[in-house]
């Protein structure tokens, strides 16, 4: 399989002992950067990169490495056509293909070694979305939430978040003022 690697300056040191890895398993590695040595190397740019490279067809798969992976699966969660996942067992690993049709991987440096991280992405590489109706219309669901949040935000169309607090504040009635004793 083609798959991206990519990593923050917490994750590089794992993405590169991964990547000789499963280049000796037979996957076609394709190294999107983080080598580590710039700790403005920050994950929502390498997921930005990840999630480019699995959305235009570059590769099929990504796995993105940060310090605790967190961090990596929000930031790329944020792009449409994403479906990121965070697992630091198998079950997950494999689980959110078969089940959610995952497509990045996220993993966290700090809370994996590097035999545990080789068998998560054995596991997320070698597992195929199940297809089954249910996991289809539950992904639907999920494509269907991505594309309603894609349009205008109430701030695009002019309802400004300052606008509508006034609005709730003068509609609310008065809260009692808390007050503080102090003892000499």
């Amino acid at each position: 399989m083609r798959v991206a690697l990519a990593a923050d300056h917490g994750g590089a040191p794992l993405k590169d002992e991964l990547a000789p890895r499963l280049v000796a398993a037979g996957h076609e590695v394709v190294d999107l950067g983080g080598d580590g040595s710039d700790p403005g190397d920050d994950y929502p740019d390498f997921a930005r990169l990840a999630g480019d490279a699995v959305r235009s067809g570059r590769v099929e798969r990504a796995v993105i490495v940060c310090g605790s992976g967190v961090g990596a699966a929000i930031a790329a969660n944020k792009l449409r056509g994403i479906r990121a996942g965070l697992a630091h067992d198998t079950y997950s690993a494999r689980q959110g293909v078969e089940h959610d049709d995952m497509n990045v991987l996220c993993l966290g440096a700090r809370v994996v070694g590097p035999a545990l991280a080789l068998e998560l992405v054995s596991a997320f590489l070698a597992a195929r979305y199940s297809g089954e109706e249910r996991h289809r219309r539950r992904v639907a669901k999920v494509r269907a939430i991505e594309e309603a949040e894609s349009g205008p935000s109430l701030a695009d169309m002019g309802a400004l978040p300052a606008e509508g607090a006034a609005r709730q504040e003068a509609s609310a009635p008065a809260a009692a003022t808390p007050t503080v004793s102090r003892q000499s």
